[in-house]
């Protein structure tokens, strides 16, 4: 599977399923793309994000893992970088490391 959602939705079909107590997910999100791809289209999404401010942010990917740093203005736009990374095809984690920083109110 080369998408979070794919497994996702693998489990939830299993785990609606009638008699099924417990399901433990072990399916694996295998990259299909290299991590400058990755880098490169996560990068894409949050310029066209009109919810982020993509200047401040960085992107680092190893394989399918995902590192977000820098800054964004709000809790929100922190949660859209991070809902952008994921849905890259390839993307099996992503570390969120962006502070929120408020910008300075001028007098």
């Amino acid at each position: 599977m080369a998408w979070r959602f794919q497994r996702e939705r693998a489990e939830e079909a299993v785990r609606s399923l009638r008699g099924v107590k417990g399901v433990t997910n072990l399916v694996r999100v295998k990259p299909e793309v290299v991590a400058g791809d990755i880098r490169a289209q996560i990068g894409q999404a949050l310029i066209r994000s009109a919810e982020v401010d993509a200047q401040n942010i960085t992107v680092e990917a190893e394989g399918g893992r995902v590192i977000l740093s820098g800054s964004v203005r709000t809790l929100s736009e922190r949660e859209d970088a991070e809902r952008a990374a994921w849905r890259a095809p390839g993307v099996t984690s992503v570390e969120n490391r962006l502070d929120v920083v408020v910008p300075a109110m001028s007098a």
